[in-house]
């Protein structure tokens, strides 16, 4: 029986890896060649797999969908899972093709070397997503990526640019994203500066996902001679803590904020403009305002950059919509779906999780909870009365 291809999208926080996947996802249901996906997330909230299951192509209770969240999938109990899973998955389903959606903090040799023992799955491609405009702000266009990793060699220090560097030379495939936002001589400058980690693997850049489905599922097998040396030189430290470089004492932590309040806008606005810094890396997840209470707002920030989108409209403002004209059994079993969230306003409520630096994670997030409203804004938005609202009326990916 011929093994299954698989491919592994790599890449650190808000590189553009869910984007991408949600993409390959759409096109290849056009080409009838739906794959398995397994998609990771070190965050309880999941919020990668709440977002490819909203694609439609593969539902939240698909035997070809594994989510693994609250753990890195190249931790040895994230390899465990894994196991467990695919095993479950190839007794009942034969894929034309496997994706695997790592968190931003996973390491790529643990699933390497998982793969190239496996009898019924082959390994093709290890894709390596890079945020391109990361590079170029904060490593003068991937110039200073090597020096700074060098550094943290010598300094016997685990730092972000170790596993950036790592990433990258595991990989057979490396994509600059984000590159719409860049010029071409930057593009240049930086495929030049992080060719030498690894020059066996093709550069391609590309935006918002765009990219053939076919360029990444094609891509021909993994050639694990490559990377022998490496991974005999990284394996016992691949699991190990990262530090931030330069910065005594700080750690990437990952918080997590629940809460069924809605955001005060012009707060909110204000915040992100105030303590977006270098040491917020990534936070992510689902929200709403009192002036856009009908529907659910992604939110997706990666260093100083935010953006919404519209992923879909809060239940419980249609029941009271008469325009529905909803049967009986129709109306109940969507109550019964309302009633079920933990949620003082139907099922709106908000969902974030936040990584980064621990100080400043600690601050935007207190920052943040200072943003929902209080008692009395909640009383003034149920009277029906106005907010200032600075974010973009027409919301999308920004």
């Amino acid at each position: 029986m011929a093994t299954i291809p698989v491919t592994i999208l790599h890449g650190f926080l808000g590189s553009g890896k869910t984007t991408l996947l949600r993409n390959l996802l759409t096109q290849s249901q056009q080409a009838d060649a739906v794959p398995a996906i397994v998609v990771n997330d070190m965050s309880e909230l999941d919020v990668d797999g709440v977002l490819i299951a909203n694609t439609e192509v593969i539902e939240r209770d698909d035997k070809r969908f594994i989510t693994i969240s609250g753990d890195s999938i190249s931790s040895p109990n994230g390899i465990a899972q894994l196991d467990t899973a695919l095993s479950a998955l190839l007794q009942s389903e034969n894929p034309p093709w496997l994706l695997i959606e790592t968190s931003g903090s996973s390491h790529p040799l643990p699933l390497i070397e998982y793969f190239k023992g496996h009898s019924l799955l082959s390994l093709q491609g290890v894709v390596t997503l890079v945020d391109a405009v990361w590079l170029r702000d904060d490593y003068q266009q991937g110039q200073s990526l090597i020096p700074k990793w060098q550094a943290n060699l010598q300094a016997n220090v685990r730092g972000i640019e170790n596993l950036l560097v790592e990433q990258l030379m595991f990989s057979n495939r490396i994509l600059l994203t984000k590159s719409d936002r860049l010029k071409s001589s930057e593009i240049k400058a930086i495929a030049e500066a992080i060719h030498p980690i690894n020059p066996y693997a093709a550069i391609v850049q590309t935006s918002w996902g765009n990219i053939g489905f076919e360029q990444l599922r094609d891509i021909e097998s993994y050639n694990f001679f490559l990377i022998e040396q490496l991974a005999n030189e990284l394996r016992d430290s691949v699991n190990d803590p990262l530090t931030i470089s330069g910065k005594h004492g700080q750690r990437l932590v990952s918080k997590v904020i629940h809460d069924d309040r809605p955001f005060h806008p012009q707060r909110l606005w204000d915040t992100c403009h105030r303590y977006l810094t270098q040491g917020v890396f990534r936070s992510k997840g689902f929200f709403w305002m009192p002036t856009r209470d009908d529907v659910s707002l992604l939110w997706s920030q990666t260093n100083g950059s935010v953006g919404l989108e519209v992923v879909g409209f809060w239940r419980a403002p249609i029941l009271d919509d008469e325009s529905q004209k909803f049967t009986s059994e129709q109306y109940e079993m969507l109550k019964a779906r309302v009633d079920s969230t933990e949620s003082r306003f139907g099922d709106r409520r908000c969902r974030l999780t936040v990584i980064g630096q621990n100080e400043e994670v600690d601050q935007f997030v207190i920052a943040l909870n200072r943003c929902f409203l209080t008692d009395d804004e909640l009383v003034a938005w149920q009277n029906g009365e106005p907010f200032d609202d600075p974010w973009p009326q027409k919301v999308a990916s920004l």
